[in-house]
């Protein structure tokens, strides 16, 4: 059992961090700093949400490209509520961001569900589509900081036992999704979906419709995130978190999230966005190029890649080596 807990992918990532930090620390020490610290996950905490929500799409052998459209639509809607609306209450202005997020991760599980689209055509297609819806309702203009009002503008960075709303919103995402994936029967169908779908059609799970809620799932965190980002921010437009899904696709990847489907947590979701918040805080830092910056995120995500690949290989191995031994 102790074996296991310090061979698991997550106590591995965990102590990659550590020495990511330590090694950081000998040339600026001051980031390994508490208060720092809370920044740097704070600043990742759009990273965390969106992630885990993709692990969930993951685990089901599809895969969500329009997170970050999702995000930036859903941003550009609730800013403009703003300036029309100023005195509309934060809690509203929530709830339309996370029932539009919910709406658009609903519309990419109808069409894998019903029509049998790959996934990843449905969303590299509704990403298109929403910055394109994002540009027709704004006309291509920015909801800028003096817009918006100082309720819609302070919500994230309330602070709570010495942390901003934004990092409590993430926290109890991944407490929630931690809690639906491992004792509800939404959380075992995905990891059986991902598994073996004809398996578990045999048991009774509909693959479509576990697929569809997991997009929906999804949907929703970048709803919410949506409203964090621009809030945060103080600013919405057209681009905004453009590129932003390959980061999301990328934590999951390096939290052991098997892109073949059935096989991660959300725990794993986290580290892996931590990691890469911690490499994108720490590169500009310590006076590292730019370009350095995106060669180094790009070979973390390859070591994973390779490390995943690894670890599939040698449990087939074991399966095998078992089943000789049996006959």
């Amino acid at each position: 059992m102790l074996h296991r807990i310090i061979t698991s992918r997550e106590t591995l990532l965990l102590g990659a961090i550590a020495v990511l930090l330590a090694l950081i620390a000998t040339r600026f020490p001051a980031f390994v700093a508490p208060s720092n610290l809370a920044d740097v996950f704070n600043d990742t905490s759009p990273l965390i949400l969106l992630a885990i929500g993709q692990m969930v799409v993951i685990l089901t052998k599809c895969i969500d490209l329009s997170v970050a459209a999702n995000l930036a639509l859903t941003g550009m809607v609730v800013s403009m509520i703003n300036v029309a609306f100023p005195g509309l209450p934060v809690a509203v202005i929530l709830l339309v961001a996370i029932a539009l997020g919910t709406v658009m991760g609903m519309a990419n599980g109808v069409l894998v569900w019903k029509l049998g689209i790959p996934p990843i055509v449905v969303t590299l297609g509704t990403m298109t589509i929403f910055r394109g819806i994002i540009f027709l309702i704004s006309d291509g203009k920015w909801v800028n900081s003096h817009e918006m009002s100082p309720a819609f503008k302070a919500f994230p960075r309330a602070e709570l036992l010495g942390l901003p709303i934004l990092s409590w919103t993430a926290i109890l995402a991944v407490i929630v999704l931690s809690v639906v994936m491992s004792r509800t029967s939404l959380g075992r169908a995905a990891y059986a979906v991902g598994g073996n779908p004809h398996a578990a059609t045999y048991t009774g799970i509909n693959v479509g419709r576990t697929q569809f809620w997991a997009f929906t799932i999804s949907g929703a965190l970048a709803g919410l995130t949506g409203y964090l980002w621009v809030s945060r921010y103080a600013v919405a437009y057209v681009d905004i978190a453009s590129g932003f899904e390959l980061d999301v696709v990328a934590a999951c990847v390096i939290g052991g999230i098997s892109i073949a489907g059935g096989i991660g947590t959300v725990g794993g979701a986290l580290l892996g966005a931590l990691f890469l918040g911690v490499i994108k805080n720490a590169l500009p830092v310590i006076n590292v190029s730019p370009f350095w910056q995106l060669a180094i995120s790009g070979a973390a995500i390859i070591i994973a890649v390779a490390v995943n690949a690894r670890a599939s290989q040698t449990k087939g191995r074991i399966i095998l080596k078992s089943a000789e031994h049996a006959v």
